[in-house]
């Protein structure tokens, strides 16, 4: 193996938002307004890192505006670095453009350098370093009635075999928007969790062990949380317009005694110019939407509370999802009725290995396997 060392930062679903742009809807959970201003403090200090790439996976745009993708595709071009995305489901959100949003075929010609140079396949395989390959899957397809759903197709999973299969680098990393491994216990059984997830993650993480491939960066949930399944980590990072404002810089180096080493450091956008005050006002603005999403979750599997029993607990959870989203959270509930309290306090339990925000990994070279 030959020695690998780099440093690269992770920004997940900015949501990016000209203000000509911007949806003004009383329940809406991202902080959109921020969505520039943030991501310009965010690069200005990656431009400080002597970073070698930056990976953004997906949910670039507010909600897939043809002026959005422009003016990301522009302002990621001007960076010193490399950057790369895969596109999320407000990136695409139908199938065919309508004028106010692109469509699922559009994407990949507006990021040619950052991943798709065809401008026209979905899913790419780069050589990013000597030793080290980034896989980008589109995870985002549309049902025979149109409705977006996440997953990965049969052929996207013969094409990734296919890729692991030749590839020569001890390191490869994937990027994809939905969830690989589960965030939150139980997410992939209710529906609340399940939309975040991939339909078919047990049968792509099936194919990453079979191959060697430990480290997948996704988005979509908005928040702070490492997960581990078997061999591979799935690091999802939260939200650049949602509390807390955080983004990640990931430094690896390897050699041949001691493997790979994966050292993760979290950063949160404290203040801008015009938002002074933006971690308070950000965690009030989630805590004044969260009363029907707690209560969603609430009377979902596998609680399925009662919908009076469930509103009357919710205005107790205000700040629940901000905790969650931030990170390492530690959740107590002595007042809840059991095993309500209980369940809810196992989330902040399955939080703590590894730790969300700062965290060491050591993980070991692929070895090549032919199998297809």
């Amino acid at each position: 193996m030959n020695p690998v060392q780099m440093r690269f930062g992770v920004v997940s679903d900015p949501h990016i938002a000209l203000p000509s742009t911007i949806w003004d809807h009383p329940s809406r959970f991202h902080l959109v307004e921020v969505s520039i201003p943030a991501l310009e403090q965010v690069l200005q200090h990656f431009a400080q890192l002597d970073l070698d790439f930056l990976l953004l996976p997906g949910d670039l745009t507010q909600h897939g505006e043809p002026e959005n993708h422009a003016w990301l595709a522009e302002r990621l071009a001007q960076l010193p670095f490399p950057a790369y995305v895969v596109p999320g489901n407000h990136d695409v959100p139908q199938l065919q453009a309508d004028g106010r949003s692109i469509g699922l075929a559009d994407f990949p010609r507006y990021y040619r350098a950052f991943g798709y140079e065809d401008g026209q396949v979905l899913d790419y395989s780069r050589v990013l370093l000597p030793g080290v390959r980034l896989i980008g899957l589109n995870s985002n397809h549309f049902d025979a009635q149109g409705d977006l759903v996440g997953g990965l197709q049969a052929e996207q999973l013969t094409w990734l075999e296919q890729e692991l299969a030749a590839a020569e680098e001890a390191l490869v990393l994937l990027m994809v928007h939905h969830n690989v491994v589960e965030h939150l216990r139980g997410q992939s059984l209710h529906s609340w969790g399940r939309r975040y997830m991939l339909r078919n993650a047990s049968r792509l993480r099936r194919l990453l062990q079979t191959y060697g491939l430990q480290l997948v960066f996704t988005g979509h949930l908005h928040i702070q949380h490492i997960a581990r399944r078997g061999d591979v980590y799935d690091i999802t990072t939260g939200s650049l317009v949602s509390f807390p404002h955080p983004y990640r810089v990931i430094h690896i180096q390897s050699d041949p005694e001691a493997g790979i080493q994966v050292n993760i450091e979290s950063y949160q956008v404290g203040s801008l110019p015009d938002w002074p005050h933006l971690q308070e006002f950000s965690r009030e603005w989630m805590g004044q939407r969260s009363q029907p999403v707690m209560v969603k979750f609430l009377t979902s599997s596998p609680l399925h509370l009662p919908l009076e029993q469930a509103e009357a607990l919710a205005p107790q959870l205000r700040y629940f999802w901000a905790g969650v989203a931030a990170g390492d959270p530690e959740l107590h509930f002595p007042q809840f009725p059991q095993p309500v309290g209980r369940f809810l306090e196992r989330i902040s339990h399955s939080f703590r290995c590894p730790p969300d925000n700062r965290a060491q990994l050591r993980l070991q070279p692929r070895r090549k396997l032919n199998r297809v």
